[in-house]
């Protein structure tokens, strides 16, 4: 049965473990226009951290209000990292929209239940009907545990019987974009679409979560046929800044005049801050003008 979990989408899948698991799902489709409230989930939703602009930005009423403060760090660690090489890649205009994969044990032995969120940005995000739509369209139970599924033997069976074990928790984060999306029919003219920015992976619950590289989001995104957002190159922030000012035409619009919103810019090998979370900013062209 198809769930829904306020603006967001929930599939709730029985995935039985023996013989092999991929052989017994079943994609189930279905698009309620109402959507309801409802806390009976098998999990919370995570949502992606919040990326800071580079610069602080100026709070003192009149025509500076909200301009950013060139040179005014908005984390300290940008400051002290600054003149090392930051992975980029081009700033999407759209919204933040996640796929949220969830296995828990089920009522019965060698039983598993995963459950497909499709989350906004936050709780009260309104998921446009149509990106809602390909959305539960984009991911099936086959394609999810041929990329993500380890083949295990089933502990007390025969030699020839296993079972598919996914990870605890999957996170896929993207941008929703395209027409009717921000300025998004300069990217598709005719359609919505996800596109793919990064993934961390659980692999049990209460464990430690790991955001995958670049080149592992890469693979995942072409073994699931899903679009990922475009590398730039290597900048230091000084050069990402002047690089971002200057302008640049859009990698993936569909219009060829389109000037790219940015860069998103991630501190080398996986770089956290003292409280554990990722060391990642923006730049937008806008800011500068």
């Amino acid at each position: 049965m198809l769930k829904k979990t306020g603006t967001n989408s929930s599939f709730s899948l029985n995935f039985p473990s023996v013989p092999v698991i991929f052989k017994y799902l079943k994609r189930l489709d279905g698009l309620e226009k109402s959507q309801k409230h409802s806390t009976k989930t098998l999990s919370v939703m995570q949502y992606y951290q919040k990326i800071n602009t580079i610069y602080k930005r100026s709070q003192e009423p009149g025509p500076n209000h909200n301009k950013i403060i060139y040179g005014d760090w908005s984390q300290p660690e940008f400051e002290v990292l600054k003149d090392l090489k930051w992975e980029a890649t081009e700033k999407i205009d759209g919204t933040n929209m996640s796929f949220e994969i969830v296995t828990e044990e089920g009522p019965f032995p060698d039983e598993t239940i995963t459950c497909i969120n499709i989350n906004g940005k936050t709780p009260a995000a309104n998921i446009p009907g149509h990106l809602l739509k390909v959305m539960q369209e984009k991911l099936t139970p086959e394609s999810i545990t041929k990329v993500f599924g380890k083949q295990v033997p089933v502990e007390g069976q025969f030699e020839d019987e296993w079972k598919i074990e996914l990870p605890w928790k999957i996170e896929l984060f993207g941008e929703g974009y395209g027409v009717k999306i921000q300025k998004g029919g300069n990217y598709l003219k005719d359609r919505a679409d996800f596109i793919l920015f990064d993934v961390k992976i659980t692999a049990v619950k209460g464990g430690k979560s790991v955001w995958l590289t670049r080149e592992s989001c890469e693979d995942i995104a072409q073994k699931l046929g899903i679009d990922i957002v475009p590398f730039i190159g290597w900048f230091t922030l000084d050069e990402a800044i002047e690089y971002v000012r200057k302008g640049f035409k859009s990698v993936i619009a569909q219009n060829p005049d389109y000037d790219a919103e940015g860069l998103v810019l991630r501190a080398p090998c996986g770089l956290l801050t003292r409280m554990g979370e990722r060391l990642i900013t923006k730049i937008k062209h806008c800011d500068f003008y």
